[in-house]
């Protein structure tokens, strides 16, 4: 893909697009990254814990064709979601990866799936506090939250408008700002 359609594609200007560009194709000569190759860039980053099922998830949302490979534009649009997306975009991919069935809700148990992987891939590297220190502590206290209608399910507006009110998600949402 031209680094130029990657940037107009994006809030990246074409100067980072090409920077970008080149690293994808220096680790991923053919032009796709394929879930092993993903999981171990996760590994790097995450030494302590296990990132493999969090990796999972989160490249089943970055390949967006569901061909089971990142191409360099899949690649590049959610990056640029996640380190320069709006408060908007990101909630909308965080949505996407908690909505692991793509039916525009997020179950107690998807929830729960992506929660239980995000703990086993952080370790013993943050400690939480006693109301948070087991995934179903936390989702239990984010569904006390966020389900307005107590249906069992998030809806992307109650999942928004939670997400807004917690401090712990909205800083999460920003952990790749200025990445690129």
């Amino acid at each position: 893909m031209d680094a130029r359609l990657a940037g107009a594609a994006t809030e990246m200007t074409e100067t980072v697009a090409t920077i970008t560009y080149k690293g994808f194709i220096k680790d991923c000569p053919s032009g796709e990254l394929d879930k092993p190759e993903f999981k171990k860039i996760y590994k790097q980053f995450f030494p302590f814990g296990d990132p493999s099922t969090f990796a999972d998830y989160v490249f089943d949302v970055f390949d967006s064709n569901k061909n089971g490979k990142i191409e360099f534009k899949e690649f590049i649009v959610a990056l640029s979601v996640t380190s320069r997306g709006t408060m908007e975009d990101k909630l909308q991919w965080a949505f996407q990866l908690y909505d692991i069935d793509n039916d525009q809700r997020i179950t107690y148990d998807e929830m729960l799936s992506i929660v239980e992987a995000i703990y086993t891939m952080v370790g013993t590297m943050v400690k939480l506090p006693v109301d948070e220190d087991t995934p179903e502590k936390r989702v239990s206290k984010i569904f006390t939250l966020m389900d307005k209608d107590r249906d069992g399910s998030l809806t992307f507006d109650e999942f928004k408008e939670g997400s807004l009110k917690d401090p712990t998600i909205v800083q999460a949402l920003n952990l790749y700002e200025g990445l690129v």
